[in-house]
């Protein structure tokens, strides 16, 4: 091929290679159809090889599906698993580097030379070569650095670290679903004893809404009299609506905890409910056990090991670095006299400049240790006050729902006394009526003090950082998780929060 047209070839062939790498820089926006195929990934993903429900739902049921399905625990244990892989890549770094080579060289002229005399400069060979136009190259080396083996060491370290920050964050998130669910467990099953009275009443309501509106269109009664009937009904209308809408809510977050398909009928089991505990009134135990078992501070603990490392990794970089080398070469060139050779090599190096930094680290590293003990002490300060508050909103949502006990006898009685005294009149329905109202509320207040009462025990629990799960599981069914669950939950609770086992062997504490 002539030169010209050669080149010419050559010069369209690399202008093709630069403007497809300029189009593969162009933004490429999602279309239409691939959003919509990632929708329909991911709402698969969401509810995916999940256990369907047969039958009425326990709270220890409802807790294991919700750690079991929910996607924020789920993460956090790929987190966890992500973190030890690492760790694994990590320590791999600190064995000698093994590299294999091949390679083909080629020229299309002779390399070579000649020789001139150092001292009359007279050339003295003719041009030759002792290299071939075209050779094949294969090598084997093997090579160890301190510095890498050092840096790579501490790396393991952290890492190592980071895999028991990620399992605490995991049991963090478990102990907070765990509280979640509690909270919204039996605000849903208030719901779903008081739903159908709260819908039955409000028709009856509307319905006397309706008449005392004829009533006063048709002048049967004072009209000051059925105003004031009216703004009655509608009040409770009102207030019922409410509470209707907060009972709906409750199901709804129940759910979503549970990460139940959208449409899934939810039916919670109905059970005698479990007797609030005493709580112990050690302060001082409970405080001591929070700082020994929170996430949080087992966390930035580990934390503060990890920057120690950083600093450690950083004061590795000032000083000498030894490395090793040793490798075999194999050059096909028929003019070498071996093809094959080894070499070994020694070399240490470092870098004088490097040593300046060493007061600032030093530095650095006493000011690193301060802060993380400081962030420490303080997270420590805050969970000795949750501790505390939590302890005392549990009392006081325990003396709630003995007062809420006696408002329900109270209005039960009312609506008892105003049913016997039912005339036809429309006072006497109205008074049916506004007791009615007064009894469902009062039972909705008992049912939302005992709701706080319970979520308000498991804030105590979460606050002092007790486990939800033992730390082996032979099966991970929705039944055995839950059974598991209430085992340990029974046995942190009698061991850890409770005054005494009397009176609360028979009781289900969740």
């Amino acid at each position: 091929m002539p030169r010209l047209p050669q080149t010419l070839f050559s010069t369209a062939i690399a202008s093709t290679f630069l403007l497809a790498a300029c189009s593969a820089t162009k933004p490429h926006e999602y279309s239409e159809d691939e959003t919509r195929q990632r929708i329909i990934r991911d709402q698969a993903q969401m509810y995916a090889n999940q256990e369907p429900v047969t039958k009425p739902i326990t709270f220890y049921e409802a807790a294991a599906r919700a750690l079991k399905y929910n996607l924020d625990y789920r993460l956090k244990l790929m987190e966890s698993a992500l973190a030890s892989d690492l760790r694994d890549v990590s320590s791999h770094e600190m064995l000698p580097r093994l590299v294999a080579s091949a390679g083909y060289a080629g020229r299309n002229n002779d390399s070579g030379g000649t020789s001139i005399g150092i001292e009359d400069r007279q050339e003295s060979l003719r041009a030759s070569t002792s290299e071939e136009r075209y050779r094949e190259l294969y090598g084997l080396g093997l090579s160890w650095s301190l510095l890498d083996f050092g840096v790579a060491y501490y790396r393991t370290q952290q890492k190592s670290d980071q895999i028991l920050m990620a399992e605490e964050r995991r049991r963090k998130v478990a102990q907070n679903v765990l509280q979640d669910v509690r909270n919204a467990y039996w605000r849903a099953l208030s719901a779903q004893r008081l739903m159908p009275q709260v819908d039955h009443l409000l028709v009856r309501t509307h319905q006397a809404l309706l008449s005392a509106r004829q009533a006063e269109s048709k002048g049967l009664l004072p009209r000051q009299e059925i105003l004031a009937y009216q703004r009655a009904l509608l009040d409770s209308i009102y207030l019922l609506t409410v509470r209707r809408q907060d009972l709906e809510f409750a199901r709804a977050e129940l759910s979503a905890l549970m990460s139940l398909p959208p449409g899934s009928r939810l039916v919670l089991a109905d059970e005698v409910e479990p007797t609030l505990p005493q709580v112990s009134q050690d302060i001082d135990k409970l405080e001591l056990m929070s700082l020994k078992n929170r996430p949080e501070i087992m966390e930035e603990w580990y934390r503060k090991r990890v920057n120690e490392n950083d600093l450690k990794i950083a004061k590795a970089q000032l000083w000498p670095n030894v490395s090793l080398d040793y490798g075999y070469k194999y050059d096909s060139n028929k003019f070498l006299y071996n093809s094959g050779w080894s070499e070994t090599g020694l070399q240490v190096s470092m870098n004088l400049l490097r040593l300046l930094q060493l007061p600032s680290l030093n530095s650095a590293a006493e000011s690193q240790t301060k802060t993380d003990d400081m962030r420490r002490v303080a997270l420590s300060m805050a969970i000795l006050t949750q501790v505390r508050v939590g302890t005392l909103r549990y009392q006081l949502a325990r003396q709630e729902v003995e007062f809420a006990d006696q408002s329900l006898q109270v209005d039960q009685s009312l609506l008892s006394y105003a049913q016997a005294a039912r005339t036809t009149s429309y006072g006497s329905e109205l008074e049916v009526i506004r007791a009615e109202g007064r009894y469902l509320l009062s039972r909705y207040q008992r049912e939302a003090a005992y709701s706080s009462a319970q979520a308000a025990w498991g804030r105590l629990y979460n606050s002092v950082g007790l486990d939800t799960l033992p730390q082996q599981i032979e099966q991970h069914d929705i039944q055995t998780l839950a059974r598991e669950i209430q085992r340990t939950l029974d046995e942190q609770e009698h061991a850890n929060l409770l005054v005494s086992t009397q009176g609360t062997q028979n009781a289900i504490q969740p």
